[in-house]
């Protein structure tokens, strides 16, 4: 269980670091009322979800990897709750369009993200 614990803990550090690179190397190139940063980690950890849950099912993975990849890295990578504060800042803000656009934007492209990911090992 240790080794486990310890798996998760170093992907999720490597999974909060990579993020942290991602969305600043992004905003500096899509400085937006949206976060394109966060919209890349989001669509990207969902593809890379499905790509290990799909390698995963019909490759096999041992558990401890599987942690390491899904629970710790893209745990920590993908960014839910920045996602919800950002949507809530628009939101209090009045900018209705860019709130709805947002949430759209993020739900369609990360659920085709984990599709793609998931036919990949088919």
């Amino acid at each position: 269980m240790i080794n486990m614990i310890l798996i998760v803990g170093i992907g999720g550090f490597l999974g909060s670091v990579f993020r942290m690179f991602c969305i600043n190397v992004i905003s500096k190139f899509f400085p937006y009322s949206i976060s394109f940063g966060t919209l890349f980690v989001n669509i990207l950890g969902s593809f890379a979800i499905g790509l290990c849950f799909s390698y995963a099912q019909n490759k096999g993975l041992s558990p401890l990897l599987k942690n390491f990849i899904s629970t710790g890295f893209l745990g920590a990578f993908t960014t839910f709750s920045t996602f919800s504060y950002e949507n809530l800042m628009l939101l209090q803000n009045g900018d209705y369009f860019n709130f709805f656009l947002n949430i759209i934007l993020n739900v369609a492209l990360c659920l085709l993200a984990v599709w793609l990911g998931m036919i990949i090992f088919k």
